[in-house]
């Protein structure tokens, strides 16, 4: 009986969603969404827009003179648009691969771009072709 509960037991924890696992899909959607917005904005526009990421050797948050301190940034978008700057989990980190910040307009072309976000020991890759959406991939490398 005991060996019975405690199978169960196991079973039921092994199916219950990992909570950073969870919390990094929720950002990694939130951000592929951010991402296409802005991408949409400087086809718009016309104007150039880079998403700059918190560099990986800065100990605060990115900050500048005029701006409150930030995890990420939309730079070339018109501040009325107010594009969040943080994460939702302040554990997130974000690397973009072979750069420092990914090219999102105006051009309807892009190189292809990836970004890799961590929380603890989860990694979450979203990558676009250039033509197509920013998506989470399967299996994400190292960047």
């Amino acid at each position: 009986m005991i060996a019975i509960i405690a199978v169960s037991v196991g079973l039921v924890a092994m199916s219950l969603p990992d909570g950073d696992a969870g919390r990094l899909d929720e950002e990694g959607a939130r951000l592929s969404a951010l991402l296409e917005m802005a991408r949409a904005e400087a086809r718009v526009s016309g104007v150039t827009v880079r998403w700059v990421p918190r560099g990986a050797g800065e100990a605060e948050p990115m900050s500048d003179s005029n701006l409150p301190p930030s995890d990420f940034r939309f730079i070339g978008l018109p501040a009325a648009l107010a594009m969040p700057t943080r994460w939702l989990d302040a554990r997130v980190a974000a690397q973009v691969a072979g750069g420092a910040s990914l090219l999102l307009g105006p051009e309807a072309i892009l190189p292809p771009q990836r970004v890799v976000l961590s929380l603890g020991e989860r990694r979450l890759e979203l990558a676009s072709d250039g033509l197509g959406p920013f998506v989470m991939v399967e299996g994400a490398a190292q960047p």
